[in-house]
């Protein structure tokens, strides 16, 4: 019983780590990554798809993305988006590429995003933590319904709690390498 209760926190705690990471991932830190355009969306032929599955990107040097959309008419469609997204980038065109260089982040820019993956990563802990309380609360159950010890339940806890702090740390040690490669310059 304890077993399952423990297995299915760290299924849940493990999710909640990678949707950090993946938070973690569009917040740019002035160097060009595909990631940072996961979050846009263009219209193709009447749905909203990631740009990803219109175009290829790549990585052209370490401030640069190229953008080659497969089809034609989808360039204007793509460069439209891309402009009207919250990155503060601007897409420079030519045929059916386009260049999106990456402007280099101000001090007060940085200090934002810092701030951004800080409140991410105590959103992380915080769902860390409702995992914690969900899982102990079906352990006491358990103990209220005389279907384990007291022993047991407080071994169950303990255990729990060990979980717990383990993410906690890696959500720690996330965001200290993110906010040190938004601070580098």
């Amino acid at each position: 019983m304890i077993k399952e209760i423990r297995e299915d926190a760290k299924q849940r705690m493990q999710k909640s780590f990678e949707n950090l990471e993946a938070n973690f991932a569009k917040i740019r830190t002035g160097r060009a990554h595909p990631s940072i355009l996961d979050a846009i969306s263009v219209n193709y032929y009447g749905s909203e798809v990631p740009i990803s599955q219109v175009a290829n990107i790549n990585i052209e040097d370490a401030r640069t993305l190229t953008v080659q959309p497969w089809e034609q008419n989808m360039v204007s469609v793509v460069e439209k988006a891309i402009m009207m997204s919250d990155l503060g980038i601007n897409p420079v065109t030519t045929g059916n590429m386009m260049r999106i260089p990456m402007p280099p982040l101000t001090e007060e820019r940085r200090r934002d995003f810092t701030r951004v993956a800080r409140n991410e990563a105590e959103q992380a802990r915080v769902a860390i933590r409702n995992i914690r309380r969900d899982a102990n609360s079906d352990i006491k159950a358990l103990l209220k319904d005389k279907e384990i010890t007291e022993d047991e339940s407080r071994q169950g806890e303990d255990q729990v709690q060990k979980l717990t702090d383990e993410f906690i740390a890696k959500v720690d040690k996330i965001l200290a390498e993110k906010e040190s490669s938004l601070l580098e310059i």
